[in-house]
């Protein structure tokens, strides 16, 4: 049979010509209200919700789904966009240290970037990676585009860290990356939150906005998380 692909609300459908498919729980059990999406033909790549949810008006076998995406084990199994617009996996920081932390130019703790570039500049032979993204979830505090972020960090702070493009890092629009480093740690509260990841990828301890890269406290984590290997 061949095989199409498509996408609704984010996640991946794969579907064969004349099959309906419903939504359906972790458990495989239908959701009450969710809707029947089918396709007509194999020589069809559009879908269409069906007129009666959980109905099947198809030929062929109905499959359940589940809404739920699969949570990445790592890190390591995403991507994000950098500040000048490229896409960086972020696959390519495994092995190192990561230090990453949601960053604005209007806030009372922007200063932190020249603690967030000494970090950087002191254990990046070691293994530590900085990573920077700005957000203006937090009192509109990261207004500007892209290219000002940019210019502003290494006018301002000389910043040479790798910086991302503007996310989200709460609520319905968060980030992939955010979500992930959220997932057992918390949201960040406000601008210049901190996530400490291990070189597998995954999250080792978060700091608030109030933990500054001097702090004694998180230069410990670093260094117990680079002796780590």
């Amino acid at each position: 049979m061949q095989a199409w692909y498509a996408r609704h609300l984010g996640i991946d459908v794969q579907a064969w010509g004349g099959a309906a498919f419903r939504w359906a729980d972790a458990e495989g059990k239908p959701v009450d209200g969710t809707t029947v999406w089918s396709i007509a033909s194999a020589e069809s790549d559009s879908f269409a919700p069906s007129a009666a949810p959980f109905s099947i008006a198809s030929r062929g076998p109905s499959i359940a789904l589940s809404t739920a995406r699969e949570a990445p084990m790592s890190l390591h199994d995403l991507s994000a966009t950098t500040i000048d617009g490229k896409t960086q996996k972020l696959a390519d920081y495994a092995g190192h240290v990561l230090l990453v932390a949601n960053t604005a130019s209007e806030c009372g703790f922007t200063p932190q970037y020249t603690g967030l570039e000494a970090l950087w500049r002191h254990y990046r032979d070691k293994g530590l990676v900085v990573l920077g993204f700005p957000s203006n979830d937090f009192g509109a505090q990261e207004p500007g585009t892209e290219a000002e972020i940019a210019t502003f960090c290494a006018t301002k702070f000389k910043v040479s860290f790798p910086m991302f493009a503007k996310v989200a890092v709460m609520g319905a629009a968060q980030s992939p990356v955010y979500r992930f480093l959220a997932a057992d740690h918390g949201e960040p509260k406000w601008n210049f939150h901190k996530y400490l990841v291990g070189r597998d990828g995954r999250v080792i301890a978060a700091f608030p906005s109030g933990t500054a890269p001097e702090d004694p406290k998180l230069r410990a984590a670093i260094e117990t998380a680079l002796a780590a290997g």
